[in-house]
């Protein structure tokens, strides 16, 4: 169960330092520290713009100074021409020292609740073949994994790919 000392909310823009220590903590964890491009002013922009581009869920100790996260999620409202309008959760992480005591699920729920509010059908997220640990979680909440009930492969075009696909574009 949830620590009593923590609170779950919404991400405000003062959380974006926060918020981006724990985004390099998880892709160190990942083994992918290497991957991170964006910078806190980014995601301050990305997340409180008038059309905000995607939301977070922050877990806070509760009365710590200076303000401490101990987790976060990130994820956006995604389409499925199949089903409407979806949610992508691209982030959920509690860091290591606070693992075990319900957190993760606790967040997931309030980014689940939120999907929900926007009537959306479906929630997607994508997790790393060796974090057994994970998805084993996912699946006892009740994800599905595509890759082996559908054969769905998750794909990916990186900015540099992009840019060489549309080259010979003529407007």
């Amino acid at each position: 169960m949830a620590q009593s000392n923590v609170l779950i909310r919404p991400a405000k823009p003062e959380d974006c330092d926060e918020i981006m220590r724990l985004i390099v903590e998880l892709a160190e964890f990942e083994k992918m520290a290497d991957q991170v491009h964006i910078t806190t002013d980014t995601l301050r922009k990305d997340m409180f713009a008038e059309k905000p581009l995607c939301s977070s869920i922050v877990a806070e100790l509760a009365g710590s100074e200076p303000r401490q996260l101990i987790g976060y999620s990130l994820f956006y409202p995604i389409y499925s021409t199949w089903d409407g309008v979806s949610m992508y959760l691209e982030d959920l992480y509690v860091t290591p020292s606070q693992r075990g005591q319900g957190l993760g699920k606790k967040i997931w729920q309030h980014v689940t609740k939120a999907a929900l509010d926007l009537n959306c059908q479906r929630l997607h997220l994508a997790v790393l073949n060796w974090n057994t640990f994970a998805k084993d979680f996912y699946l006892r909440c009740g994800l599905i994994d595509l890759t082996e009930t559908e054969d769905w492969h998750l794909m990916r075009m990186r900015r540099k790919e992009m840019e060489n696909f549309v080259k010979d574009l003529k407007d």
